[in-house]
C-alpha cells in the first residue's frame, strides 16, 4: 500500500518542502512550455514570465481550489504558424486575444446554464477514454523529445541519449516505489537531477554548455510587444476555441479524479475556464503565447500526491524570477531532451491511467451496447491518426475523439428520450 501522506489543495507546506516541490513542478512543465516560443521564433523569457503570471491568476480566480499550472498551448501551433508566415507574430497575438475573449464569454455562459450538460454529452463511458487519450496520444511525443526514436531532425538514435533517458526514467519509476519520507514527494526532481548528471557524464551536455549559460547577463527584461488585430488573422485562429475548451474540460476532470474533488462544481468550470482564457488573452496583449493547464503537472500531482496550490504558486513565482535572471533561465534551458522525455514518459502514462480510473470508479457497464460502442469508437478515433480539417485548423487525437464522443453521446441521449435504444431497462427480461 502507498503510505505517502497526501498533501491536499489547501494544505500549508513547510518551507523546506515548498522550494524543492515548486522546482519540481517548474521543471516538469519547462521542456514543453519553452518549445512553443522556439517554434514561433520568440524569446522564451516572455513565456516563462506569462506562465507564472497566468498560473497565479488562475489560482486567484479559482479561489485557490483548483491546482493547475498554466504552460504554453500547442493547440495554436498550426493556425498561428499560418498567420505568422503571412503577416507576422503580432497579428497572431491579436488572434490569441480574440480566442481568449471568446473563451471568457463561454465561461460566463457556463456560469449561467451550469455543467449538467457535460454528463449528457460526455458520460463516463466517453469521458474515461477521452481523458486517457490526453496522456496516451502524447506517448510518441515523449519518446521523440527523449531522442530515443528516429525523427526527421535526429535520424539516428545516439547511445548517450538512450542512457540519459533510461537513467531519468529509471530513477522516476523506482523512486516512486522505493523512496520514503521527504524523498518520496520529490521523485521527479531527483530523477531530473540524476538525468542531468548522466547527461554530463555521457557528454550529452558539456561543461561548456553550462559556462555559456552562466555567462549570460544577470538581469534581462523579457521582450514585451502589443498585438495587431486583423480580421483575417483572427478568423484563421478562432476555431481553436473548440480545441482548448475540450482540452480544458478533460484536464479539469482528470485533476478532479486525482485529488478526489469535483472541480467542475467547486470552484466551478466557469471559473477555471475563465481563468485559463483570461490568461491566454493577457498573453496575447503582452507578446507571449497562449496558455493552458498542463498535463505534465497533472502527472506530477498524480505521482507525488502533492496537490497544494501553494506549491504550484511557488513554481509560478520561480518561473517569473527565471524570466528576469539571464543565467538561471539559460541554465534551465540546458536540460537535455532525454531528461525531459524520460520524465514525460512516466507522467503521460499516469494521465492515461487516470482515464481508466474514471471507467472503474463509475462502474461503467460494458454489457450495455452504448457504453461499449462509445469507448471503442473514441479510442479508435483518438489513436488511429485520422484528422478533420476546418480551414487551417486540424482536429485529431484527443480533441477529435472528444468531438466524436460528444456527438455520439448526444445522439444516444436522443435515442433514449425517444425510447429507441435497445438496452433501456424496459428491454431487459
Amino acid at each position: 500500500m502507498d503510505n505517502r501522506k497526501i498533501i491536499q489543495v489547501e494544505d500549508k507546506v513547510p518551507a523546506k518542502l515548498l522550494v524543492p516541490l515548486s522546482i519540481q513542478h517548474m521543471f516538469a512543465m519547462f521542456g514543453a512550455s519553452v518549445l512553443v516560443p522556439f517554434i514561433f521564433g520568440i524569446n522564451p523569457a516572455i513565456v516563462l514570465f506569462m506562465n507564472g503570471i497566468g498560473t497565479l491568476l488562475f489560482i486567484l480566480i479559482t479561489k485557490g481550489k483548483a491546482p493547475a499550472y498554466l504552460g504554453s498551448s500547442f493547440a495554436f501551433l498550426a493556425p498561428a504558424g499560418v498567420v505568422i508566415s503571412q503577416w507576422g507574430y503580432q497579428y497572431a497575438q491579436g488572434g490569441f486575444v480574440a480566442v481568449g475573449a471568446i473563451g471568457c464569454i463561454l465561461a460566463l455562459i457556463i456560469y449561467k446554464f451550469g455543467t449538467d450538460w457535460i454528463n449528457v454529452v460526455l458520460p463516463p463511458a466517453a469521458m474515461g477514454p477521452v481523458v486517457a487519450l490526453i496522456g496516451l496520444e502524447l506517448a510518441a511525443t515523449a519518446a521523440q523529445t527523449g531522442l530515443i526514436v528516429p525523427t526527421d531532425a535526429v535520424p539516428q538514435v545516439q547511445t548517450g541519449n538512450v542512457i540519459v533517458f533510461c537513467v531519468t526514467l529509471g530513477v522516476a519509476v523506482f523512486g516512486n516505489v522505493l523512496f520514503r519520507g521527504f524523498l518520496s514527494v520529490i521523485p521527479i526532481l531527483i530523477a531530473i537531477i540524476s538525468g542531468y548528471v548522466a547527461a554530463l557524464a555521457t557528454g550529452v551536455i558539456t561543461s561548456a554548455n553550462i559556462m555559456e549559460a552562466l555567462a549570460q547577463p544577470i538581469f534581462q527584461l523579457p521582450h514585451f510587444q502589443l498585438p495587431v488585430f486583423k480580421p483575417e488573422a483572427i478568423a484563421i485562429i478562432m476555431p481553436v476555441i473548440l480545441v482548448i475548451a475540450s482540452e480544458h474540460i478533460g484536464h479539469q476532470i482528470v485533476t478532479s479524479k486525482i485529488i478526489g474533488r469535483d472541480l467542475l462544481k467547486d470552484p466551478g468550470l466557469h471559473r477555471s475556464l475563465f481563468a485559463d482564457n483570461f490568461s491566454t488573452m493577457l498573453s496575447g496583449f503582452i507578446g507571449s503565447v497562449p496558455t493552458t493547464t498542463y498535463g505534465e503537472n497533472i502527472g506530477v500531482m498524480a505521482m507525488t500526491k502533492v496537490y497544494s496550490v501553494r506549491v504550484i504558486g511557488g513554481a509560478a513565482v520561480l518561473s517569473i524570477i527565471c524570466s528576469f535572471i539571464g543565467p538561471l533561465a539559460a541554465l534551465i534551458q540546458t536540460i537535455p531532451g532525454p531528461v525531459i522525455g524520460g520524465i514525460s514518459f512516466l507522467l503521460y502514462g499516469m494521465i492515461g491511467t487516470s482515464g481508466i480510473r474514471i471507467l472503474v470508479d463509475h462502474g461503467v457497464d460494458y454489457s450495455k451496447n452504448r457504453n461499449l460502442t462509445l469507448t471503442s469508437v473514441i479510442f479508435v478515433v483518438g489513436l488511429s491518426g485520422v484528422s478533420l480539417s476546418i480551414g487551417d485548423v486540424q482536429f485529431k487525437g484527443m480533441v477529435l475523439s472528444a468531438l466524436v464522443g460528444m456527438a455520439l453521446s448526444l445522439i444516444f441521449y436522443i435515442f433514449d428520450r425517444l425510447k429507441l435504444s435497445n438496452d433501456l431497462p424496459h428491454d431487459k427480461g
